[in-house]
């Protein structure tokens, strides 16, 4: 049994979470950019066609995280396509005032098409793949040759793939889907991160086979909604 996500949220949400659209010359989204830049030189000249988002725990800020940086990388005029992963708890389709009826999972069950499934954004070159409906087996979604095949297709299609993925210490997901990408980037919110869970998730990720790309520090002001971030390599 599928279960439907949320209906979108508000515009006022919207506008909040993607900074680096609404307001584009603010220096929260020149962070973002500087974000960008920095994995480009950790790069080191390796081609990164999937990046995965996560974090220790929830409310940490990987999906912030994950829908701005497509948008930069989109305004840099790559083709971009930002998965939403975290089947338990999707947001990707609510920020992005979009459906949630197709998406990530109806294409791993089959119940249609990759191409039917993908939807276009208010940003040029950036698409979108919701979660969908939420499955009762997203552990076994993730890890079936479905999503192998899915992964390998949109590798295809674009020239820049960002999977937002579950919290790594509650669930499987992310240590699946991070040995399976190019690069992983870790988000802390500082003001709310357990050391140790950070330290056990960056070593769940290196003993996943993971690619640890660097960390992003959310330092979130209590006084005010905005987010400031920060990369540090892993």
């Amino acid at each position: 049994m599928f279960h439907l996500p949320k209906k979108p949220d508000s515009l006022r949400d919207t506008e909040r979470h993607l900074i680096t659209l609404t307001n584009p010359k603010s220096p929260i989204a020149e962070q973002y950019r500087t974000i960008r830049t920095n994995l480009q030189f950790t790069a080191l000249g390796a081609e990164l066609k999937t990046i995965v988002v996560t974090s220790a725990s929830p409310g940490e800020g990987k999906s912030t995280t994950a829908s701005n940086l497509a948008i930069v990388y989109a305004q840099l005029g790559k083709r971009v396509l930002l998965m939403d992963c975290d089947m338990r708890k999707p947001t990707i389709h609510l920020t992005f005032q979009l459906v949630g009826t197709q998406g990530l999972s109806t294409v791993l069950a089959k119940r249609s098409s990759l191409e039917r499934a993908i939807q276009s954004t208010q940003v040029p070159k950036l698409h979108i793949l919701s979660a969908g409906p939420i499955p009762p087996n997203p552990s076994e979604l993730l890890a079936s040759p479905m999503m192998r095949q899915v992964l390998n297709d949109v590798k295809g299609m674009y020239d820049l793939v960002i999977l937002d993925a579950p919290p790594l210490m509650h669930v499987a997901d992310s240590r699946l889907l991070a040995s399976e990408a190019d690069g992983t980037i870790l988000v802390i919110g500082c003001d709310n991160s357990n050391r140790d869970l950070v330290l056990q998730a960056k070593e769940q990720l290196v003993l996943s086979g993971a690619n640890v790309l660097g960390l992003v520090m959310n330092r979130r002001e209590r006084t005010s909604t905005d987010s400031y971030y920060s990369y540090a390599h892993g």
